[in-house]
Formats: structure tokens, sequence, C-alpha cells
């Protein structure tokens, strides 16, 4: 199991958007904005895009590149991007592997049932070494605590 920690190594991977094939290493002396969240176009994954496309701009003057990760399809990641008019780039992992490796492919429970998805979490990553981590993700005001750290760096 690779070591997902505060000043560890990023894993690398290799995604696919609308844009073309992301990787860690396109961010080589840069900032990135990792975010994994369970589904397009549901309530809290909606807002939470959509705060980050608000603060686009601003990520943008803080050097920082901000990536959505769901297991959803690159087609239906464009529709979503295209029915709020996102900023984000939205990357597909639909067999899990990067999630897992990013430790957020989690057992999780609903009702008393308890069942695999992935937990909403964000890493914040420069120069491939994870610099923070956030986990179980409230989105209120996730998008600004991400942007204030990414300025802090």
């Amino acid at each position: 199991m690779t070591d997902i920690s505060e000043g560890a190594k990023a894993p690398e991977f290799e995604l696919e958007s609308a844009d073309g094939p992301v990787r860690l290493s396109d961010f080589a002396g840069k900032t990135l904005v990792l975010y994994f969240y369970p589904k397009d176009d549901t309530p809290g994954c909606t807002t939470e895009a959509k705060d980050f496309s608000a603060l686009a701009a601003d990520f943008e003057k803080a050097r920082a590149t901000v990536v959505g990760v769901s297991k959803d399809s690159v087609k239906r990641h464009q529709n979503f991007a295209a029915k709020y008019g996102l900023a984000v780039r939205l990357a597909s992992d639909p067999e899990g592997e990067v999630i897992a490796r990013y430790g957020s492919w989690v057992e999780k429970s609903l009702y008393g049932r308890q069942y695999m998805g992935i937990d909403r979490s964000t890493f914040l990553i420069r120069d491939g070494v994870i610099r923070r981590i956030w986990r179980k993700v409230k989105v209120a005001s996730h998008a600004q605590q991400v942007l204030d750290a990414a300025k802090a760096l």
C-alpha cells in the first residue's frame, strides 16, 4: 500500500479527461488540487464542482490547477460540465484504480447498510509531494479552504 500522508510522494496516475490525458507528471514544478468525488450531477458533488469553478481564476493566480476525479465516464463529465458551466477539469477513473491508490475508495454506511464508495477527499500536491489532505470533506467553504492552502504554499 502506498503511503498517502502529508509529505509523502503522490502516487503517479494517468486518467482520461475531455481535454485528453491528465498525468501527475504534467504538474512537475506546479501545484495540483486533486479532488475525488462520488458522482456527477448529485447535489453535493455539483455544489463542490461549482464552488471550485467559481474560484478558478483565483486558483490560476495561485498557480494551481484543479482536477476532479470520479468513476463517471468522460462523456458524463462533459455533460455535467456543460450543464453547470464548470471551469475545472474532470477526469474519469472508471475502474477506480487511482481512487484506490489515493486511499479514497472506502467502506461507507447508509441506513445501516455497508458498501464501498468514494470518500470525498482532496489532495494538494506540489512538485509531486502531497502537501495537504482533506478527508470526509464537507462541501461548504471547502474550495475556499483549499485555495487558501494553495496560496500559502
